[in-house]
């Protein structure tokens, strides 16, 4: 079997395809033939070993992988031969809070699912909707359990509560479709009119350009009677315009550690924090049970998620060089065949 590897620091030149033995299961893991990936900015992170959490050189990349299970281990029970599962990007994570002993990572610390076949632990698999194809379900490992964590972890939005999110990635994009599941009115913010456009088809009731309008919290206090919005999802910066837009007692959840702005941006004023009055939350993807969840309700709606570009198997240097050109709408997907 191929299996990509990359050697951390060394970006795509760090990147190549292996020939492997078929792996083998043991006790309490399945084998799954990957049917599609996906990947994002957090890949290039990856690539260039400017990522929060250690590498392991040689490691299999990617965290997002779908596939069909075809064979299992003693003492497996949850899922059996035939099954279509998405791996967790933090298979130890299975519930409840973030911690040391559950960070263990697809792709950084331990192989991913850019390979032909993975072993994956049983508790680490989760089943995906029967409506979606492979390409769709591969999108939702991460970004999608990511944004449903930051929306849902301390209560779901109300209805006719206010949802910020910031930037049309593929975070962005899931925390507005989830958002407007709950009833949420939803304010995004982008950088052109043609993402505007496509941003207002999928729901969006208010877009705000950010380089027209470089001071944006100013507008989502307009747009909001000066009372803030009620959620801010932050997979993009500046961190200091979120707490100036957030509502009192409202909540910031910060998606990744690079959000402070662009790079050379300033420190963030203690006085801003303090006088937003809101929970500041890191968020770092999401547990199994958050996966769970949101398989339920992309399921119970028919949720279908935007594809950017699908590349084959053999191409994923270029499919890395196409998200590092940035433009894209929508996750790319890396499909298997």
């Amino acid at each position: 079997m191929k299996s990509y590897r990359l050697v951390p620091g060394h970006g795509l030149a760090g990147l190549t395809v292996q020939e492997r033995d078929e792996p083998e299961q043991g006790r309490g893991q399945v084998v799954v033939r990957m049917r599609a990936n996906s990947i994002g900015f957090r890949d290039l992170m990856v690539l260039a070993d400017n990522y929060p959490l250690p590498i392991t050189p040689g490691v299999v990349p990617g965290c997002e992988g779908v596939g069909e299970v075809v064979a299992v281990g003693e003492d497996v029970g949850r899922v059996k031969a035939g099954d279509r599962v998405a791996a967790a990007v933090f298979p130890r994570w299975l519930d409840g809070p973030f911690r040391r002993d559950n960070a263990a990572q697809l792709g950084t610390m331990i192989d991913g699912v850019l390979t032909e076949y993975a072993v994956l632990s049983e508790d680490g698999v989760v089943p995906i909707p029967e409506h979606l194809s492979y390409e769709e379900a591969a999108t939702l490992p991460l970004a999608a359990v990511t944004a449903w964590n930051a929306l849902t972890t301390g209560g779901a939005p109300r209805p006719g509560s206010t949802v910020l999110t910031l930037g049309s990635g593929a975070v962005s994009l899931f925390t507005l479709r989830f958002a407007k599941l709950a009833g949420a009115r939803v304010i995004v913010t982008t950088s052109s009119a043609a993402k505007a456009e496509r941003l207002r088809e999928l729901g969006a009731d208010e877009v705000i350009n950010y380089r027209e309008s470089p001071q944006w919290w100013q507008d989502v206090r307009a747009l909001t009677d000066d009372h803030g919005a009620d959620r801010v999802v932050d997979p993009s910066g500046p961190l200091e315009q979120s707490l100036k837009s957030v509502a009192v007692s409202g909540e910031v959840a910060l998606v990744g550690r690079w959000l402070s702005g662009a790079e050379g941006a300033k420190p963030l004023d203690p006085a801003v924090l303090f006088g937003a009055g809101a929970v500041l939350r890191r968020v770092a993807t999401g547990s199994r049970a958050h996966f769970t969840e949101l398989n339920r309700a992309v399921a119970a709606h028919r949720v279908r998620p935007v594809i950017d570009r699908v590349f084959p198997f053999d191409e994923v240097p270029d499919a890395f060089r196409y998200v590092q050109s940035g433009g894209g709408f929508g996750k790319v997907v890396i499909s298997h065949g």
